[in-house]
């Protein structure tokens, strides 16, 4: 019988894994063609530094979830996991910032630096791109959770605490 420690760990692990996976395929088949002042163009994800970076780094996450859930709770790895835990919460951390940022500026433009929004011309881009980071968030979220938990179960048996 699975104990509820696994049970919590493997679950989170498992939203952590649908989310970041979520995010980059959300992100990654986002693309929309429009028209402004009769030029044409064409708004996909890999056009922006940034949301390339956020990709990568949800496809990174996606693959080390994947290959946590495979670690027998018994191992002496989890020490490294809980480190690495630590290093991708980070990651996805710094890579919702740069597409977030990114995000709002197409969303609302800056008038100081003469940036006009184009979430009107390309609406169906704009809506991925928000499920995109949307579903980043729940991953971030949730790997915070996991991260305090993991934190918790770790040190617990340290600090000669029964709970």
């Amino acid at each position: 019988m699975v104990k509820p420690k696994r049970l919590l760990r493997l679950l989170l692990r498992i939203i952590v894994l649908g989310s970041t996976l979520a995010a980059v395929i959300i992100m990654a088949t986002s693309h929309e063609k429009g028209t402004f002042f009769a030029l044409s163009y064409e708004a996909k994800y890999s056009d922006t530094p940034a949301f390339k970076f956020f990709v990568i780094a949800n496809a990174i996450v996606t693959v080390y979830g994947f290959l946590v859930l495979f670690i027998p709770s018994e191992s002496q790895l989890w020490g490294l996991v809980l480190a690495l835990d630590l290093v991708f919460t980070m990651l996805l951390i710094s890579s919702i910032s740069a597409a977030l940022a990114v995000a709002q500026v197409g969303k609302k433009g800056n008038s100081s630096a003469g940036w006009l929004p184009v979430c009107g011309q390309v609406t169906k881009y704009c809506n991925q791109v928000t499920g995109a980071l949307v579903a980043g968030f729940i991953a971030i979220i949730t790997y915070i959770i996991l991260l305090l938990y993991s934190i918790y179960t770790f040190l617990n048996p340290l600090l000669g605490k029964n709970g």
